[in-house]
Order: C-alpha cells, then sequence, then structure tokens
C-alpha cells in the first residue's frame, strides 16, 4: 500500500504511546510500518532530496505536530511520551488526527501563527479548507518541481524564437555541461556541420577519447513527432561512422515506434525529447541563472553528542 500521509501516522503514534511508557521514535517507526503493512521496499523509499527515509520522515512530523499540540513530549533525545492532553484527546475516541483536530489548542495555533516556526515550511493549509496531506520537505520538492516545470516550458518556447545557430550552440554548451567532449573550443570544432534545422556530430565520451558518442539534434515544432523512420537513419548512420553509442536530441518528442526501435537495435541510443532537454539545461545550469537560494538546515546531532560533567 502506498505510505499513508504524515497526518494518518498521528493517531496511531498518539495510541502507540498510550500505555504511559516512554517511546523510541525509532521503534515507533517499525510497529508503524508494520500496523500499515508496508513492504520493505516502501520502508525504504526516500524522500526527494534522498537524504533520509520517506516513512521516517513522515513519522518525525506526525510527532513534531503532535509535540506542538501538547498531545506528547519530548523526554530525551529520541524519545518521547503521552501527556494528559494526549490522554484527554485520545478518549474522545477519534476517528482521525490531524491539523484541523489539532487547532483547538491555543499551543498549536500559537505554532501556526509564530514567525519562529517557519510558515513556509509547513504543509499548505487554511482555515477553511483541508489541509494538503505532505510534510514540509515534500511541499518543498512539489514547489520546486513546479517551478522546474513552468521554467522548461519557457526555455523550449524561447529556443524555437531563436536561430538555428543559437541551437549549434546550446547543445554544445550542454555537452560541455555535463562534461563531455572536452573544452568548448573541441566540441564546437566537431559539432555543427550540417547546416540545416539541427546539428550533427561527434564528441569524445572520456577525456581521452577512448569511446566516442554520435550526436543528433533537431530543433523541431511541439506538433512535429519524430517517428521510427527518423532513428532508424540515425541508427544506419552510427555503422556508416563505426560508432556504438549515439544521442538524439530535439525540442519535440518521438513516437512511441521511435522509443521502441531504440530500445531494439544493438547501438545505445539515447533519446531527448524537449522536456528532458528543458531538465537537463536546469540541471545543468545551460540558459538558466539561480535567483535565489534556500537553505534547509537540520539540527546537527553530533555537535550536542558530548558528555557533560
Amino acid at each position: 500500500m502506498p505510505i499513508p500521509d504524515f497526518q494518518t501516522f498521528m493517531l496511531p503514534l498518539l495510541n502507540y504511546a498510550s500505555d504511559g511508557h516512554e517511546k523510541n521514535i525509532r521503534e515507533a517507526i517499525t510497529t508503524l510500518s508494520d500496523q500499515f503493512k508496508l513492504s520493505d521496499v516502501e520502508r525504504q523509499q526516500l524522500v526527494p532530496s534522498g537524504k533520509q527515509n520517506l516513512i521516517d520522515n513522515r513519522v518525525h512530523w506526525a510527532r513534531t505536530f503532535l509535540a506542538k499540540a501538547g498531545a506528547i513530549r519530548k523526554t530525551r533525545r529520541a524519545h518521547f511520551e503521552i501527556t494528559d492532553r494526549g490522554r484527554q484527546l485520545l478518549a474522545t475516541h477519534p476517528s482521525r488526527i490531524d491539523v484541523k483536530t489539532l487547532r483547538q489548542f491555543p499551543e498549536f495555533r500559537d505554532f501556526q501563527s509564530s514567525k519562529n516556526s517557519g510558515d513556509e515550511l509547513q504543509p499548505a493549509s487554511s482555515e477553511t479548507s483541508d489541509v494538503v496531506p505532505v510534510t514540509p520537505e515534500e511541499a518543498i520538492s512539489r514547489a520546486e518541481k513546479d517551478i522546474n516545470r513552468d521554467l522548461g516550458a519557457q526555455l523550449i518556447e524561447r529556443i524555437g524564437e531563436m536561430t538555428p545557430s543559437f541551437f549549434e550552440q546550446l547543445v554544445i554548451d550542454l555537452i560541455v555541461a555535463m562534461g563531455y567532449g572536452g573544452s568548448r573550443e573541441i566540441v564546437a570544432q566537431r559539432i555543427g556541420k550540417s547546416g540545416d534545422e539541427g546539428i550533427d556530430g561527434v564528441v569524445n565520451e572520456d577525456p581521452l577519447g577512448l569511446d566516442i558518442v554520435y550526436i543528433q539534434a533537431k530543433r523541431y515544432k511541439a506538433e512535429n513527432v519524430i517517428g521510427r523512420e527518423r532513428i532508424q537513419q540515425f541508427s544506419g548512420a552510427l555503422v556508416g561512422q563505426g560508432a556504438t553509442k549515439g544521442v538524439f536530441v530535439t525540442t519535440s518528442s518521438f513516437s512511441r515506434g521511435a522509443i521502441e526501435y531504440a530500445h531494439r537495435v544493438p547501438q545505445r541510443i539515447i533519446l531527448i525529447d524537449g522536456n528532458e532537454l528543458a531538465n537537463l539545461m536546469i540541471r545543468y545550469g545551460v540558459g538558466v541563472r539561480t535567483e535565489r537560494t534556500v537553505q534547509i538546515k537540520r539540527l546537527d546531532a553530533d555537535y550536542f553528542d558530548v558528555d557533560m560533567e
């Protein structure tokens, strides 16, 4: 089953602590994972940043929100226990505990409204609508994806307004930024020979030139889908060049037949459509600039892990 959102973990986590004994958060995560019958794959699933397991992230935030509402208290590092308020909350026999439930407590409302709580990092919510069931890290990741999706569309639109020679330079810059071909001058000398609405050339895959990659790129409008025939021609060109690896870049897209054919041929052919081209440009900083950097800081447990005499 999909991993529940962090609010769904609130009631089970509070029930887990209801026996009054001090609880360890790691043991709580294991118990809740068993309770929800999560598979090994789901238990190892990471948050978008790749720095924490998703199940850990969501249970930790469930604990944080319950603590801010006064339903549990942190007793020491990685440990917590239920409070009288938490017991009173369970005594109402709720079918679910979520952010809306916790707003009845003034401490939690203060937490949400406080500037020190980092409102921009809290899950999106409003007093009159349901809360989006994501943790702050997931909210940030979704916002980043939305921004990049819009930026990608702008990039492809702008490329379509530029000249074919500009597209040649763009692909050269991207190849170099990705670490292929050596210097920009070397790549520029070996690419851009066709003179049509695209480029063709060969670049080194490694600094010593032990392996080469044949590149073909076509600047097409979105409606001009590249079919199987184009990939067959490209595969034939690889054979003629004695190459075993090729990359076909386009600002449009590839048909299903083209994609299937690229997977079947003996040569290693990578297809990069307009969406992937934009993603690569964003990832490697080609044609984009950083407007603002947001640093997300966490407590440094090692700094505090010292013996106090």
